[in-house]
């Protein structure tokens, strides 16, 4: 079941949401559940990442919507953001909290259905493997979405996660069989990248969430034709 907060104060627009949502879930037969917050501090006042998309209003009593996401960020990188607003200059900021998609206002059907699908199918690539690793401290189990990218230095591995880097020893052959080849793809021959968290690539350099790492000549054309496959999946 996907679980959805809307964060909005305009009682005409939130019920435009609800049935909009109604009609969505229904006609694709899926079960959600959702929590209505009129303002931004509620919502974010004991906040718990229990939620896998939040639909969330700029012009916010209180708290602005943006400044809301920003807060929201520091406790939970992976919740799908996605902005519903008649303010669409900020969609360029949108990036800064790494939002899925903007809705402008009045909302209309067709538009909140392409991006609601969009974001069922970003939550469906993330959800589809738990992976047991080995470290130097036991047994890990890791999502696999919350894994950037793995490091592989002789016989040394760092799993770098969004929230702390594991280390522990094997090889290449051992780490690729356990990722996905969809959305995993080696960048060089030290890295293996989590496509979901590539921002941008320039020259032989891609940006994994916060971290440029280097693309080999060899393996560029792969990686890129690989990236392209991924982005298509999810749009």
């Amino acid at each position: 079941m996907l679980n959805i907060a809307v964060v909005e104060d305009n009682f005409q627009d939130t019920e435009t949401l609800r049935s909009y949502m109604e009609k969505f879930f229904s006609e694709h037969h899926i079960e959600y559940g959702v929590v209505y917050f009129e303002s931004a501090i509620p919502f974010l006042a004991g906040y718990s990442a229990d939620f896998d998309i939040v639909f969330m209003d700029i012009e916010l009593p209180d708290l602005s919507g943006m400044d809301a996401a920003k807060m929201l960020r520091e406790s939970d990188k992976n919740v799908i953001l996605i902005f519903v607003t008649n303010m669409s200059n900020f969609a360029v900021k949108g990036y800064e909290v790494d939002a899925l998609d903007f809705i402008v206002k009045p909302v209309a059907y067709f538009s909140f259905s392409i991006k609601l699908d969009r974001a069922v199918k970003r939550l469906g690539n993330r959800r589809n493997k738990d992976i047991l690793i080995s470290v130097k401290e036991g047994n890990v189990c890791l999502k696999d979405f919350d894994i950037l990218y793995v490091e592989i230095m002789k016989h040394e591995i760092t799993w770098h996660t969004v929230r702390q880097n594991y280390r522990g020893y094997g090889s290449l052959k051992e780490v690729e069989p356990l990722l996905s080849q969809k959305k995993f793809v080696r960048c060089n021959r030290c890295y293996i990248v989590n496509l979901q968290y590539v921002k941008q690539i320039r020259d032989f350099d891609v940006l994994v969430g916060e971290e440029w790492l280097a693309v080999s000549h060899a393996r560029k054309k792969d990686f890129l034709r690989a990236l392209n496959e991924y982005i298509r999946s999810v749009d």
